[in-house]
């Protein structure tokens, strides 16, 4: 007799509840990331920040990540431990971490403070703020590392890019969301601080959420374990080890899809940081819209990165994907950084186009790692590759940040009856655009190791099932 071939990713209806369910917590954690985006210009005028405050609080993202390798070490944890233990840890601390943050934004007991911090001296407001938010980094970083280990146990061989792409655009309305209504929801409820109460609303629950898939996630295992036994399936991959590590980070083309990630997100994500007031100092829009310009950009990714993710599942051409979307993103920014080409509407077209290039990358980049990385491998080169991307995504704010203050003012506004500098922001965009150029040399590389490793990037993902007669 025949033995049936089921487990519970098997059944359409409990893998797409799944990554529902985990994409929800993702977009409430997206929402706090860019929570502060679009309020530079009232952190100027309510807390008397400066660019280099902001950048220096942006920065923050990456500090743990990077210098204390807090990534890494998630990702051997994930890898050791599973998606429920370390999913849920992450998802608690994302929520620790915001509470620091709100108090940090919100408290009068820091004002006025100024303290020594290793070498240099800052705002006691601003470290804890970026400390806050250095903790949270920790947080939504593993959970992005997990939620994208649970999407290829749920569908690997099966709609995996496609899902991908969906758990990206449901980030990516946390990320709209916060670029549209922070300025809003500050403005309404009195204080800069109240978008980060928000968010920290939503993400209490997300972590309710997140407890719910813990209880699929072990009706999974569950599930499978009893396929295995009835089908005399042999698990005979070893589990992972330290020295796993080695032979991730020998791999050439993990190395290019790492670096083709810094270099993407570190053009797309600072930018997000100073969109808001690009639109402001540039394009002149008034700063209670200014926001909703850099929000086209994650909506526009919402059918997109799902479009383009089921593109490659089912066509293939995963390298090529990723040079066209760098060859846009060098477009988008050459043109941000032309000063005389100054209209709102030019703000518009040009943030669309970025969307779509902020659509091909990703949809063809995460789910090509599987192709290159075993398995029991995968959370840790996840891990890896997150930590690459947070050396651009902590230095570049601060770059830009540092760069803004020391040759890019050009005059002075009123916010709020408090004087604040006014911005040339074409040196900004001019260093975005060689990241863009970067990215484009990394893409062909990719490609071209791809032909020779035969990886099968170019492949479609979803396997065609052979029915035996």
């Amino acid at each position: 007799m025949e033995k049936i071939k089921q487990t519970l990713r098997d059944s359409a209806a409990a893998r797409w509840a799944a990554l529902f369910i985990v994409s929800f917590t993702m977009l409430c954690a997206y929402f706090l990331a860019d929570a502060m985006a679009p309020l530079k210009g009232l952190l100027e005028g309510q807390l008397s920040w400066d660019s280099s405050d902001y950048g220096f609080f942006t920065s923050a993202y990456g500090w743990f990540n990077v210098f204390l390798f807090m990534l890494i070490f998630g990702g051997i944890i994930l890898d050791k431990m599973g998606v429920r233990f370390t999913g849920l840890g992450a998802t608690i601390i994302m929520v620790v971490g915001t509470l620091i943050k709100y108090w940090a934004v919100s408290t009068t007991s820091l004002d006025d403070q100024i303290w020594n911090i290793l070498w240099f001296e800052v705002k006691a407001q601003v470290f804890m703020a970026g400390f806050g938010y250095a903790i949270f980094g920790v947080g939504v970083e593993v959970a992005g590392i997990t939620v994208s280990k649970i999407i290829v146990k749920w569908f690997k061989g099966k709609e995996l890019a496609l899902a991908m792409g969906l758990e990206m655009a449901m980030a990516r309305i946390g990320t709209g969301l916060a670029l549209a209504t922070s300025v809003p929801i500050a403005r309404s409820l009195g204080h800069v601080s109240k978008p980060l109460l928000v968010a920290l609303i939503l993400l209490c629950i997300g972590l309710i959420a997140f407890i719910i898939y813990t209880f699929m996630d072990k009706k999974l295992d569950a599930s499978q374990a009893a396929y295995d036994l009835d089908n005399e399936v042999v698990d005979e991959e070893e589990s992972f080890k330290i020295k796993d590590i080695l032979a991730i980070i020998t791999n050439r083309g993990w190395w290019y899809i790492a670096i083709l990630c810094v270099l993407f997100y570190s053009s797309v994500f600072p930018f997000l940081k100073y969109a808001t007031d690009l639109m402001v100092n540039k394009f002149g829009v008034e700063e209670s819209l200014a926001g909703f310009i850099p929000a086209v950009l994650p909506f526009g990714t919402i059918l997109l990165t799902p479009l383009f993710g089921s593109i490659y599942d089912r066509k293939g051409k995963g390298a090529s994907i990723m040079i066209l979307g760098a060859i846009l993103l060098i477009f988008v920014h050459s043109l941000f950084s032309i000063p005389f080409l100054n209209h709102w509407l030019i703000a518009i077209i040009l943030v669309i186009i970025l969307g779509v290039a902020f659509s091909l990358v990703p949809s063809a980049m995460w789910p090509s790692v599987p192709k290159i990385i075993p398995e029991k491998r995968l959370g840790t080169a996840y891990a890896l590759i997150f930590w690459v991307q947070n050396w651009g995504l902590m230095g570049v704010p601060a770059l830009i940040g540092w760069v803004l203050d020391k040759y890019c003012v050009i005059g002075e506004r009123v916010v709020e009856g408090v004087t604040v500098s006014t911005y040339n922001y074409t040196i900004p965009m001019l260093i975005f655009t060689s990241f863009g150029i970067l990215a484009l040399v990394f893409g062909f590389l990719l490609k071209a190791e791809d032909k020779k490793k035969g990886y099968g990037l170019q492949l479609p993902n979803i396997e065609e099932k052979i029915v035996e007669g």
